[in-house]
């Protein structure tokens, strides 16, 4: 499998952000995203999540000579952890389990993974900055899917829960998913390719 990008392009308003982008990943590879904030390393993760609007090119995901829609086969974690605060932990991952089509169960597997089973029945407005970026992460878990696309995936975490994330992603790589992330952090994973943003700035 393959994602690629041609000739891409993108604005913010009347602002041209970056342009002539070209990038090609393969199964089991990680593309990071760099460059200074306001750049936009976030526009480009949407874009790609079919969440954002580019001014130009194309990105195809494709599997030999077949291609594939993104969205069923694409996770995306942005800068919104994409729970609500009302919920227990337990109930959060149980919705979007059934939105991915998983089984219910899966939240609990996944609420393992990230070593937060034991929080499961809190509201989830209780947890730590830290801990709920981890339940946010276990939401890729409750259903495969080749391509993450991940917007600072370990911001917020300490040493011990960065190297917990680490081990995930060296997971997902090594089962034959690609990531693609925008990060100021280091990963603890060397990247297979860096999309540097000021490289194709106006």
């Amino acid at each position: 499998m393959q994602l690629t990008g041609k000739n891409l392009a993108a604005q913010r308003g009347s602002m041209l952000l970056f342009s002539a982008l070209d990038f090609r990943l393969s199964s089991g590879e990680l593309a990071t995203i760099t460059g200074p904030n306001g750049i936009g390393k976030s526009t480009l993760l949407r874009i790609l999540a079919g969440q954002g609007t580019k001014a130009a090119g194309t990105i195809t995901l494709h599997e030999g000579e077949t291609n594939l829609p993104l969205a069923p086969f694409s996770h995306y974690l942005g800068g919104k952890n994409a729970m609500k605060d009302t919920l227990s932990v337990m109930e959060n991952l149980q919705f979007w389990a059934s939105w991915l089509g998983a089984r219910r169960k899966a939240a609990h597997s996944a609420l393992d993974a990230v070593q937060l089973a034991h929080t499961g029945h809190l509201p989830f407005r209780v947890l730590s900055t830290g801990q709920k970026q981890r339940v946010a992460f276990a939401r890729l878990l409750l259903a495969q899917r080749p391509l993450w696309l991940l917007d600072e995936p370990t911001s917020g975490l300490d040493e011990k829960a960065r190297m917990l994330m680490t081990e995930l992603l060296r997971q997902h790589l090594t089962s034959g998913g690609m990531i693609v992330a925008a990060t100021h952090l280091p990963l603890g994973y060397r990247p297979d390719s860096t999309i540097n943003l000021p490289e194709y700035a106006p």
